[in-house]
């Protein structure tokens, strides 16, 4: 573990852009935790959820170029990488067969209050900001961006129109973007 260096976002970023393993480590070190948590809302089979994570890494520094500072926090893009591979993975033949024997019906289920991901305050644990919605917004958004379901799966499973839930979807994203002051 590498803990002699600690920079700033945006001397991490630098130094990431640079190719600086060194910098990779301790971006792994300081954020491989809420990761894994953010994936694992997605794929519960811990073995499974640290193959999308180092999968995950392995995107983040192929692609850290990419990464624009004037959209958003390094953070937040790693939560959109991860949680997209985790989506990819569930959404692949491979994981389809292996879990063909759990329903739709058995992962509809959002607890009264969402447990914390992250472990520090700079990784600005996203699903805190869910309990700013009411309950059934809440559950909208956990099974849209946490389970990985589409609008229409959403639909399906909770019984309710497809234009019910991409309203509430979209209402529940510009009462966070207000709350967080995201442009």
């Amino acid at each position: 573990m590498f803990s002699a260096a600690t920079y700033n976002e945006s001397e991490l970023v630098s130094r990431l852009t640079g190719g600086d393993q060194q910098a990779m480590a301790e971006l792994y070190d300081r954020f491989s935790g809420a990761i894994l948590g953010i994936i694992m809302k997605v794929i519960t089979d811990q073995a499974t959820a640290e193959d999308v994570l180092q999968e995950s890494m392995l995107k983040i520094w192929n692609n850290i170029k990419s990464f624009d500072t004037s959209k958003g926090r390094l953070f937040t893009w790693m939560i959109n990488i991860a949680r997209n591979q985790a989506i990819d993975k569930t959404r692949s033949k491979n994981f389809k067969n292996s879990s063909q024997n759990s329903s739709i019906d058995d992962s509809v289920y959002v607890s009264e209050t969402v447990p914390a991901v992250g472990a520090s305050v700079d990784t600005m644990d996203v699903q805190n900001w869910l309990l700013h919605l009411p309950e059934e917004n809440r559950q909208l958004m956990h099974l849209a961006y946490f389970m990985g379901y589409t609008q229409e799966e959403i639909s399906k499973a909770l019984n309710m129109p497809l234009g019910t839930v991409k309203t509430k979807i979209r209402n529940s994203l510009i009462v966070l973007r207000k709350k967080l002051n995201v442009t």
